[in-house]
């Protein structure tokens, strides 16, 4: 009897939220959309909201359950659980909320903290849903943008100045008081989250009639630009001004950035690849409509400057194997891989999950084969020994352990 395969195809379910594209993930997965409807994300993993199928045979099941049920074939000699990582295809045509993530020790804190209180575990207003954190890496398949990390406060306070908007003049007071650029940056969130209705209104008008508003090619205007286009989305949300209080990132393809945990950040506009921890721990900062915590989103925040690291893999042509630098221990790691017809060893080990985002390839391993092409995907066991062969660009999400040994450049 031939023995069982090691890998299968994956179904995965698509989110559509309104911030999503109806373009990119349809594309890439080669399904109509004829009604415009917007694809945000596309879930790969074992998440109770988003749960993966694997095709076995002429059925399918959930992948969690083949997890529990096989967990030596899974994870090798020792059991290791459920999956750690939730692995995506986001794609943003809207920004999605200002947002940051609580370190390990402030995820448990909360959640013990709100299980006290008697918080449901599904209430609006709950901050913490779960007790880990949620590290995260983002890597573009196209151009993409985002705000990350605090600028230094008196950068902030000088492009903040030149708006000469007289609604800012608390923000703006605080933000020049004395004190270290960190105390500056929460005092100036302070004030600004503070502002009335009338005083947001009057901003977001304020903002829209700005020089540089209007459409244009000008990289100078380019935070006004940004700020326009929330205050049109979001009136009367003081996160309107965020491109001048974070640093504004722009990736260009198979670049990467690393989200850790306090860092204030939101995908503005792009499509890419997201893995992440398998936690649902987020404090919002605006541009939402969803519940916003004051209090506690200033007290995990880390308000020092902040200018983050881009990963980029090796400028080559030829075939790749490249593990984006993290810095963790047992949540996950990104595998780029890029070949061109020829065979090339499967190199994670343990379980991961492939993603194929060009071209089609054939996986090869315990006398089965598997054909991907892109928009595929498939869950991989622990087991060695496979092979891909074709002409194909793919991503490896696996636990950290399975990172490849490369080094990263980063280029900015």
């Amino acid at each position: 009897m031939a023995p069982d395969p090691v890998f299968f195809r994956l179904c995965n379910e698509i989110k559509h939220y309104p911030w999503g594209s109806p373009r990119w993930i349809p594309e890439l997965i080669g399904k109509k959309n004829p009604e415009k409807t917007p694809f945000a994300e596309l879930w790969m993993g074992v998440h109770p909201l988003g749960p993966s199928q694997i095709e076995n045979g002429n059925k399918k099941e959930a992948l969690s359950v083949y997890i529990e049920a096989h967990e030596t074939t899974v994870w090798g000699k020792s059991a290791g659980g459920k999956l750690p990582f939730l692995f995506k295809l986001l794609a943003s045509e809207k920004p999605l909320s200002i947002q940051v993530h609580p370190d390990a020790a402030q995820a448990r804190a909360g959640w013990e903290r709100e299980n006290r209180e008697g918080v449901e575990e599904n209430a609006p207003q709950r901050n913490y849903k779960d007790p880990s954190h949620k590290p995260e890496i983002l890597c573009a398949l196209g151009p993409f943008t985002a705000l990350c990390g605090f600028r230094g406060a008196d950068e902030s306070a000088e492009l903040l100045t030149t708006l000469s908007l007289p609604v800012l003049g608390k923000p703006l007071q605080a933000l020049k008081s004395p004190g270290s650029g960190g105390e500056r940056i929460k005092a100036f969130l302070q004030a600004l989250f503070a502002l009335g209705p009338p005083e947001r209104e009057t901003l977001s008008r304020a903002v829209l009639g700005l020089p540089g508003a209007s459409p244009g090619k000008d990289p100078a205007d380019f935070p006004v630009k940004l700020a326009a286009k929330f205050a049109a989305l979001y009136p009367g949300d003081p996160g309107i001004l965020a491109p001048f209080y974070l640093r504004i990132l722009t990736l260009k393809p198979l670049e990467a950035v690393f989200l850790k945990a306090g860092i204030m950040h939101s995908y503005v506009e792009g499509f890419g690849v997201e893995l992440m921890a398998n936690s649902d721990n987020v404090l919002r900062g605006g541009l939402t409509n969803k519940h916003i915590d004051i209090p506690e989103l200033l007290r995990i925040l880390d308000f020092s400057p902040y200018t983050p690291s881009i990963l980029s893999p090796p400028d080559t042509e030829g075939p790749l194997v490249f593990s984006y630098p993290l810095p963790l221990k047992t949540e996950f790691s990104l595998t780029l891989l890029r070949n061109r017809d020829r065979p090339l060893p499967y190199p994670l080990k343990g379980p991961s999950i492939l993603c194929v985002t060009e071209g089609s390839l054939i996986l090869t391993g315990n006398r089965n084969t598997l054909s991907l092409r892109t928009g595929d995907s498939a869950f991989i066991a622990a087991r060695g020994g496979l092979v891909l062969d074709g002409a194909f660009t793919a991503f490896a999400a696996g636990t950290a352990a399975a990172a490849v040994d490369t080094r990263g450049r980063r280029t900015r």
